[in-house]
C-alpha cells in the first residue's frame, strides 16, 4: 500500500499514484525559470562501456528543463576521454566533462594538495567533489541533483521526481534523498543496506541509547542510494568522505548543517536495478568487502563528532550486537522473499553478515590506530577561502579540455 506520511524526522513523498511524466516535466520546465536545474553524473571509462550508460543518456537528452549537465569522468587517458567527448555528445543540453586524469586538473589537484585541501584517495567521493566545485564556478545551477551511471532501468521520471520537491518554488526543502525497491529478477538485492546499515544503526542505539542522529539516518528508506538533489549552495559546505561512505557522509553534512524540516526523501520508481557488486570476501579493496568497511568508518567518524567514545571494547561488543540483529533481520527477509514469490539465499546471506561483522572490527582497529586521519575532503567554503580563485580555474580549465585542447 502507498502512502504519504511525515515521520517525524524528514519528510517522505511515497507516490500515491504515478502523475503522468508529461505532467511533471512541464511543472519543472515552469520552476525552471526561478530555479535552474544542474545534473551531476559521476562515471568510471569503463561505465561508458556497460549496459546501462547509453539508454541513461537517451533519457537525458529528451529532458527538457536541464540547465547543465556535468560530468566526472575517472580513469580515463586522453583517447578514452575524447571518446567520452563524444559518446555524450548526444545530450543537447550545455553539458561539460570533468576529464579528473588530464593533465589540467591534475595540475589543480597538486594546487591543492600542496595546500593540504586536495581529496587523499580516488574515489566516487572525489569525482562528486570536483564536479560541485564546477557546478558552483558554472553557476548555471540553482537546485543539483546527482544519479549513478549504472543504473539498469533509468528511465526520466526517476530524475523529474527527484528534482520535484527541491526545484519547487514554493517548498522550502534543502535535500532530497531518492529511494527505491531493491528487487530485481525475482530476487531480493541491496544487501549493504538490509544487512549492514540497517542492523548496525539498531546495534548502535542499543549500545549508545537513541541518538538523535541515529534516529535521523534510520529514518531513511534506502540510505546508501546515489540519488540525491539539493539546493546548489549546499554544496559549498559540506565536507565528504572520498570513498565508498560518501552516501552516509552527505546525509549526515546536511542533518549537521540544516534542520531536518528542510530534508526530504521521495520515492523514485517501481523497479530499480544497477550493477551488483561482489562481495569480495578475499579482497578487502573492492567490492562489497571495501564499501561495508569505508561506510563502518563514516559512521564511526560521526558519531565521534557527537560525542560518542569507542574502545577495542566496545567495538567487539557492537559486533555482537550486531550479528544478532542482522541473523533476526535475515529471517524475517526470508519470510518477506517467500511471501512475495521472491529468492533469496540464506547462506549467502549469512555469509554477507560474517564479512560484515568482522568488517565492523577491522573499521574500528582502522578508526582507534589513526587518530590524525584526514578522511573528509574539505568544504568548498574552505577551498575558496585559501585559494578564492580556484573554482574560476577549475571552470576554464574544464572549458579547454572540452573544447578540444587535449
Amino acid at each position: 500500500m502507498s502512502d504519504f506520511h511525515q515521520n517525524g524526522i524528514v519528510t517522505d513523498f511515497h507516490n500515491l499514484t504515478r502523475r503522468p511524466l508529461v505532467e511533471l516535466e512541464a511543472d519543472l520546465v515552469r520552476f525552471s525559470a526561478r530555479r535552474p536545474m544542474s545534473l551531476i553524473l559521476p562515471s568510471l571509462f569503463s561505465e561508458l562501456e556497460g549496459p546501462a550508460l547509453a539508454h541513461i543518456v537517451d533519457e537525458i537528452a529528451r529532458v527538457p528543463y536541464l540547465a547543465e549537465v556535468v560530468i566526472g569522468l575517472d580513469r580515463a587517458d586522453r583517447g578514452q576521454f575524447l571518446h567520452a567527448r563524444e559518446f555524450f555528445s548526444a545530450l543537447p543540453q550545455h553539458h561539460r566533462i570533468l576529464w579528473n586524469d588530464g593533465p589540467r586538473l591534475r595540475a589543480l589537484d597538486a594546487e591543492l594538495e600542496a595546500r593540504g585541501l586536495a581529496p587523499q584517495q580516488p574515489g566516487k567521493g572525489r569525482n562528486v567533489w570536483y564536479c560541485a566545485g564546477y557546478v558552483q564556478a558554472s553557476q548555471r545551477g540553482a537546485v543539483v541533483a546527482l544519479h549513478d551511471c549504472d543504473i539498469l532501468t533509468y528511465d526520466r521520471g526517476m530524475l523529474a521526481r527527484l528534482f520535484f520537491p527541491v526545484a519547487h518554488p514554493h517548498f522550502n526543502y534543502e535535500f532530497c534523498k531518492g529511494y527505491y525497491p531493491r528487487i530485481a529478477e525475482g530476487r531480493l538485492n541491496g544487501r549493504v543496506s538490509r544487512l549492514m546499515v540497517t542492523p548496525l544503526l539498531r546495534a548502535l542505539k542499543k549500545m549508545h541509547g537513541p541518538l538523535p542522529y541515529l534516529e535521523y539516518l534510520d529514518s531513511y528508506r534506502y540510505p546508501l542510494s546515489g540519488e540525491f538533489s539539493m539546493r546548489a549552495e549546499v554544496l559549498d559546505g559540506i565536507r565528504i568522505p572520498a570513498d565508498w561512505g560518501l552516501e552516509i557522509g552527505v546525509l549526515s553534512e546536511v542533518h549537521r548543517n540544516y534542520s531536518t524540516k528542510r530534508l526530504c526523501q521521495v520515492d523514485l520508481a517501481d523497479a530499480y536495478d544497477h550493477k551488483h557488486q561482489p562481495v569480495s570476501e578475499e579482497d578487502a579493496s573492492s567490492g562489497l568487502n571495501r564499501m561495508s568497511l569505508d561506510i563502518a568508518k563514516a559512521l564511526y567518524r560521526k558519531l565521534a563528532t557527537q560525542g560518542v567514545t569507542f574502545s577495542a571494547e566496545g567495538f567487539r561488543t557492537l559486533k555482537a550486537t550486531y550479528y544478532r540483529l542482522a541473523l533476526d533481520l535475515i529471517k524475517a527477509y526470508d519470510h518477506d522473499a517467500v511471501m512475495n514469490g521472491l529468492s533469496l539465499d540464506r547462506h549467502d546471506e549469512e555469509r554477507a553478515v560474517e564479512l560484515f561483522a568482522a568488517n565492523l572490527l577491522e573499521a574500528g582497529s582502522a578508526f582507534l590506530d589513526n587518530p590524525g586521519e584526514r578522511p573528509f575532503i574539505p568544504s568548498w567554503n574552505r577551498v575558496k577561502a585559501a585559494i578564492p580563485d580556484l573554482p574560476e580555474r577549475l571552470a576554464e580549465a574544464v572549458e579547454r579540455d572540452n573544447a578540444g585542447q587535449v
